[in-house]
């Protein structure tokens, strides 16, 4: 029976194999493995009786290697040489080169801020991505568990499943939207201001179901909080702000320009920060994705700098 010169090799000698055969000297060989040289001298032994050959026979010089060995190193530099280029492209990352479909599920405060600059800029950068953007819902912790999204970008939650890696992205600030003719007339107002309007409130699943937050700041001290309409939709929240007195608690992610009928107003209050993080999540797997982190980066770059 033909001896199975494969299955029966340890892998890690073809490499000092290569090496002597490159250096024709042990000492040479055991600098550039670094290993000792008789190390090296006992990975010669193994390989001679695995290829029942002497490979390299001392001469003067150093090392001269046998014609087994020379036809050794002919098979088996070609498909080492393939090797070394694949593994050294998996570093490589192109967004140019990524041809897959790729699902993200965006919170509604980021979804409808950023989805027009998200896709032409991905449209531009990696051209052969197919994208799907969806709505974060209750079910999206569960969906990133099962693959069916690869990230997705929402507030800080403060339960977040063991098996998802979060890491953030951007910091924003909170303020309000209200049409132009709104009696908050000012560029700026108190929560005592703000408290004798009613909140039109973004819906955000799992995040502030409850009671929206602004109501809770305004609750904290001690002021009314009426909510006059909540919603999941923010273009159903810009549709009843234009037509009401009520006012929308956002961030500056939100398109002010996009609106000529609605402005921005600032809360004034010292003892309130308004600061809120934005994060990605996926699975734990995609951790040292190379395209998790390249999509990381651009969405940080779109929310620090919306479009």
């Amino acid at each position: 029976m033909t001896k199975d010169l494969f299955n029966t090799l340890d892998l890690n000698l073809l490499r000092t194999f290569l090496v002597l055969f490159q250096e024709k000297n042990t000492r040479k060989a055991a600098e550039r493995l670094f290993v000792t040289q008789p190390a090296v001298s006992q990975n010669l032994k193994k390989l001679r009786h695995h290829f029942n050959d002497e490979l390299f026979i001392k001469v003067q010089t150093g090392l001269e290697a046998t014609p087994k060995a020379e036809r050794i190193a002919a098979a088996i530099l070609p498909p080492i040489d393939a090797l070394y280029s694949a593994l050294g492209s998996l570093e490589d990352f192109d967004p140019q080169t990524i041809r897959r479909k790729i699902r993200l599920a965006l919170g509604p405060q980021v979804l409808t801020c950023i989805s027009g600059a998200l896709v032409i800029e991905l449209k531009k950068r990696a051209p052969h991505i197919e994208l799907d953007l969806v709505q974060w819902t209750t079910s999206t912790f569960e969906e990133i568990s099962n693959g069916d999204v690869l990230l997705g970008i929402n507030y800080e939650y403060p339960y977040v499943p063991k098996h998802v890696k979060q890491e953030q992205l951007a910091v924003v600030k909170g303020c309000c939207a209200v049409r132009n003719d709104h009696p908050i007339s000012d560029g700026a107002a108190t929560p005592e201001t703000f408290s004798k309007y009613e909140i039109a409130s973004l819906l955000i699943p799992g995040w502030s179901e409850d009671l929206p937050i602004a109501a809770k700041e305004l609750k904290e001290l001690g002021l009314p909080s009426p909510i006059g309409f909540r919603s999941a939709f923010p273009m159903a929240i810009v549709d009843v702000i234009q037509r009401t007195d009520m006012y929308y608690p956002t961030t500056d992610l939100f398109p002010f320009d996009a609106y000529s009928n609605i402005r921005r107003v600032d809360v004034q209050a010292d003892n309130i920060q308004f600061r809120y993080p934005i994060l990605s999540y996926t699975h734990q797997r995609n951790k040292n994705d190379a395209l998790v982190e390249w999509l990381n980066e651009l969405l940080a770059l779109l929310i620090s700098e919306p479009q």
